[in-house]
């Protein structure tokens, strides 16, 4: 099915949620459900106090990357629309850095995609974080449980150091 919405935004400033969903709904009255997801800033990570954390990406590449996640989700998903927005730059513990929402004519395909995309974007999207803790500045490196949260999709990743 081809999608009637679809948007990637990267971007430094906040985003208001109620307004991205409402945005994404307009004029579609085939849309019975809508599953969303925002992630945000943490004060730890790996045992580690986490001050602030810093996100960098290659405009256009990143925007192109999302998007081919996009096609993937719908060409496995009946979905309607996608509203990718990923945070860029300094960002602090509770900022908002991702949202992801779905929607679909049933929640099921709904939540499936949202979670289909969100396990897509955290090991193929070409962002980097630097996170501030007390030790100094730190690079994040890939995760094993990411990248098996995206193998259950039938998609091998190797980003993460064995």
């Amino acid at each position: 099915m081809s999608l009637q919405r679809r948007s990637v935004t990267i971007q430094t400033e906040d985003f208001d949620t109620g307004t991205e969903v409402a945005a994404l709904r307009a004029n579609d009255c085939g849309v019975g459900a809508v599953c969303v997801f925002v992630g945000t800033v943490r004060d730890h990570n790996e045992g580690s106090a986490v001050a602030a954390l810093e996100l960098e990406h290659y405009p256009g590449m990143t925007e192109r990357a999302i998007d081919a996640m996009i096609d993937e989700a719908a060409r496995r998903f009946d979905i309607r629309g996608v509203r990718v927005i990923h945070r860029v730059g300094p960002l602090q513990p509770q900022d908002q850095i991702v949202l992801v929402a779905v929607t679909s004519a049933h929640r099921g395909e709904a939540f499936r995609a949202c979670e289909f995309l969100m396990d897509y974007l955290k090991t193929q999207a070409p962002f980097w974080k630097k996170e501030q803790t007390p030790q100094g500045a730190r690079w994040v490196d890939a995760r094993a449980c990411d990248d098996a949260a995206l193998a259950r999709w039938g998609i091998a990743a190797r980003n993460a150091a064995m």
